[in-house]
């Protein structure tokens, strides 16, 4: 607005930048397709808005990636694989067209896990190698949308468009240090032109360097479309009292023999950070979260069952194709039977039902964002790819309930490891109070006194 910058000279930046950041020894990974004379158009046509005065949005000139699981014109929509998307995409995901009209620059398309399929991001084929986390470039950067999460933490756009059925939002935003809203309630933010990976799990989000600009995404993106039948009767979504200056008259809720069920220095630090809510004016309810063995099955029964279901034509034509893990994934889904998937379903009633017997004496629920800090990433990953199933569970530990459940979720970073890795906290609310949870948020981010630096950090504002 001042007219000390404009959007084509950030453009620029970004360019130079993604020409870059690829030939840096580890290359980052983060951004797989981007086109120079989309992005300058866009930045140009952005700052002829502001220089007549004439801006669309808060988002107009705001660089922005979208994880490769959205078509967006002109990009190959290939999900993370190598053999979808063999010819350029040619209609916009609703999200990708919120953003066009908002005047945002879409920089690109981020890298993913394959098929949504992991945690960790992982993902050795041709078109997209490993992105890496820009705090510790040897460590990965959670998954599946892990691009989306190093592009934010490497400063090369402050907002990424990312999915989250079992954590691929929160999980890559808690190990990278950023900010991540589980697509806000399911069904909140439209999912069309997102391939269907799983139908009842997975909610659109944001991944982004702070919960303000979470707060201005989420509130530009959701609201009911037609071509989306998930979220048309949902309520209007609001950001009231998100600004009030205390958190008097809120009750935390808090599961402890649930919340330590995580490494060491992470509870150290994320007990803090409750401490520090308190502080706030909060009151910490203890509660009881019951039978979370049978929703961490039941959500794997369920998101594995539904992707497997949409999957059988590729399982079976692409099989050489896929990666290890894909393959391993896929054929064990194949091993749930319908009796499994009814019988999971009945859980997930059991628990929307409990959860809205605690959401009626508290207004949240706080949890470590992950059980672990991001892995270290080894040499043959690079070949064969990677799969260790009880680091999977680690990393979805405090996630499957959200996306179990459909209820909104937001992790926030509060810390750092001795080994310098971020630490995030998780805030949970109940259906469509997306408004308590980003004022949560908004209190928790400043919790964090200092934020390090990323080894790896592009300023596209010098």
């Amino acid at each position: 607005r001042s007219g000390k910058l404009t959007p084509s000279q950030v453009a620029k930046n970004i360019i130079a930048v993604l020409e870059d950041c690829d030939k840096s020894t580890p290359p980052l990974r983060a951004i797989v397709q981007w086109d120079r004379e989309q992005i300058t158009l866009m930045a140009e046509a952005s700052t002829a808005r502001y220089k007549n005065k004439c801006t669309l949005s808060y988002l107009d000139g705001i660089p922005v990636c979208l994880k490769e699981e959205f078509k967006v014109v002109p990009y190959h929509h290939r999900v993370g694989t190598e053999y979808l998307g063999t010819e350029p995409e040619t209609e916009d995901a609703t999200v990708a067209k919120k953003l066009r009209a908002a005047g945002a620059i879409i920089i690109g398309v981020s890298n993913m896990h394959e098929l949504g399929t992991g945690t960790t991001g992982c993902n050795p084929n041709g078109y997209h190698k490993i992105p890496r986390n820009p705090y510790k470039p040897h460590h990965y950067t959670g998954g599946s949308s892990s691009g989306s999460a190093a592009a934010v933490a490497a400063g090369l756009c402050p907002v990424a468009i990312g999915t989250d059925g079992g954590g691929s939002v929160r999980i890559p935003a808690s190990f990278c240090g950023v900010v991540g809203l589980k697509g806000s309630t399911f069904g909140r933010i439209s999912s069309h032109g997102c391939l269907p990976l799983s139908f009842s799990t997975v909610s659109v989000g944001p991944i982004c360097t702070s919960v303000a600009d979470a707060a201005i995404v989420y509130s530009m993106l959701a609201e009911p479309d037609p071509l989306c039948p998930y979220g048309l009767k949902q309520p209007k979504a609001t950001l009231s009292n998100m600004c009030v200056p205390d958190l008097k008259g809120l009750k935390l809720g808090v599961d402890w023999t649930f919340f330590k069920a995580c490494d060491a220095e992470i509870l150290a630090i994320c007990e803090k950070a409750v401490e520090y809510l308190r502080s706030l004016g909060a009151s910490v309810v203890e509660i009881f979260l019951p039978e979370m063995e049978e929703v961490r099955v039941a959500h794997g029964i369920c998101i594995l069952s539904e992707m497997r279901d949409f999957l059988q034509p590729d399982f079976n034509k692409h099989f050489q194709q896929l990666n290890l893990e894909t393959r391993i994934s896929l054929a064990l889904a194949c091993q749930f039977t319908a009796l499994d998937y009814i019988t999971a379903n009945r859980q997930r009633t059991r628990s929307m039902g409990f959860l809205r017997e605690i959401f009626s004496t508290v207004n949240c629920i706080l949890t470590p964002a992950t059980a672990s800090t991001a892995p270290r990433i080894h040499d043959s990953d690079l070949v064969a790819g990677f799969s260790d199933f009880s680091l999977t569970v680690r990393a979805m530990r405090f996630m499957q309930l959200g996306n179990f459940t459909g209820i909104p979720g937001l992790v926030v970073p509060v810390g750092y490891s001795a080994a310098g890795l971020p630490i995030n906290l998780q805030v949970m609310t109940k259906w469509w109070d997306e408004a308590t949870l980003l004022r949560i948020g908004l209190k928790l981010e400043q919790f964090r006194h200092q934020t390090k630096k990323p080894s790896v950090y592009y300023d596209i504002l010098a």
